[in-house]
């Protein structure tokens, strides 16, 4: 199926907007499915059904579908739970190609075949095999617009266009998940350069956003279960006990916790290492002056986003100020109402939260 995109990945045939139920998202993982239905209340919008469906082990690896049929009872759980018979669906990080370019022409038509043309110098797949679309984020001096672009194989797009066909799930867009959880964790019209630290089971994926529009996106092969492992292994327990002694231990410091600090340390601080180094970079190349200004402060969302005593830590090594995300920021005022998803919980909802918030906040002004 040939796809466009619209400022995001959208399905060519999908359903007329009218026929959809909006304010729906899905993300696929390795841990698992969610899905988020929001809808609108006279003071904002509001959350108004989410799911978690565990996927076993191998079930999604490295953002491909290894056992189909596991996914896609997965995905009909989600949406029986949640009312969702159409949704905006995320494609996995770790299978994209973000690119910057300038191209020349008087519409986006003209600017998308001038890409094509050059698209193997951005992507290293074949132009016939791959999909792709970009928004415009500036002009140069010629007035030729710059753009940032992003791709995928087409036959990841058909694969999951194609699962959630046989779990009767309509895929109104497609989106990478960089672009949707920007959408969640940003105020609409944000405008500042912000490093996005999402913290997932099994790795640890990273986003640099200007303007809530991605312009470099990588993916860590360690996360959160890694840490997990680390305190199994010191106290020699299950590991649903361990993830309990993470949760209310961290990574703080405190008087006789300095042998398991050390078990943790091993593991977080490759994390911290790999986070430092590209943005270490990123800062090097805004200080030279040019197209991209340097990252002001860090947000960290996802499933492990919560360990005790790591915004710290990894404020003291990046020497930017890092806090946890608020994946309910363009929802309505916490005054008047609260969410039944708890906050440790809700980090891991950002993806989905994104997709679903495409329907309400359709630029990225």
């Amino acid at each position: 199926m040939p796809i466009v995109f619209s400022e995001r990945l959208r399905a060519s045939l999908a359903p007329p907007r009218y026929m959809a139920l909006p304010l729906s998202g899905i993300d696929l993982s390795t841990s698992g499915v969610k899905a988020v239905r929001l809808s609108e209340s006279p003071h904002g919008l509001i959350l108004a059904k989410y799911i978690e469906a565990r996927l076993q082990a191998g079930a999604f690896t490295d953002g491909e579908i290894v056992d189909r049929a596991a996914v896609t009872r997965a995905l009909e759980s989600a949406a029986e739970a949640t009312g969702i018979s159409s949704a905006n669906v995320a494609l996995p990080e770790s299978k994209s190609y973000l690119f910057e370019t300038s191209a020349p022409g008087s519409n986006k038509l003209e600017q998308r075949i001038s890409i094509e043309q050059r698209l193997d110098g951005f992507i290293p797949l074949p132009p016939q095999e791959t999909a792709f679309d970009f928004v415009e984020v500036g002009r140069n001096e010629n007035g030729d617009a710059l753009v940032a672009g992003v791709g995928f194989a087409r036959r990841i797009v058909e694969e999951t266009l194609s699962t959630f066909d046989e779990a009767c799930i309509n895929v109104c867009a497609l989106e990478g998940e960089t672009f949707a959880s920007a959408r969640a964790l940003l105020p609409h019209g944000d405008d500042s350069t912000v490093l996005i630290i999402d913290v997932g089971k099994t790795t640890t994926k990273l986003s640099i956003v200007t303007h809530r529009i991605p312009r470099f996106a990588t993916t860590i092969n360690i996360g959160g279960h890694a840490l997990t492992l680390a305190v199994q292994k010191y106290f020699g327990v299950t590991e649903e006990e361990a993830r309990r002694v993470k949760s209310e231990r961290g990574i703080v410091p405190t008087p006789g916790n300095e042998e398991y600090l050390e078990a943790m340390l091993s593991t977080v601080s490759a994390i911290r290492d790999e986070i430092s180094r590209h943005l270490a970079f990123w800062q090097e190349r805004a200080a030279r002056g040019g197209a991209h200004e340097a990252v002001s402060r860090a947000i960290i969302a996802g499933g492990n986003a919560s360990v005790r005593g790591f915004t710290e830590y990894l404020e003291s090594s990046l020497q930017i100020p890092v806090t946890t995300g608020d994946v309910f920021t363009n929802f309505a005022s916490r005054d008047i109402w609260v969410p039944t998803l708890d906050y440790s919980e809700s980090l891991a909802y950002a993806t989905a939260i994104g997709l679903a918030l495409r329907d309400r906040i359709t630029t990225y002004a």
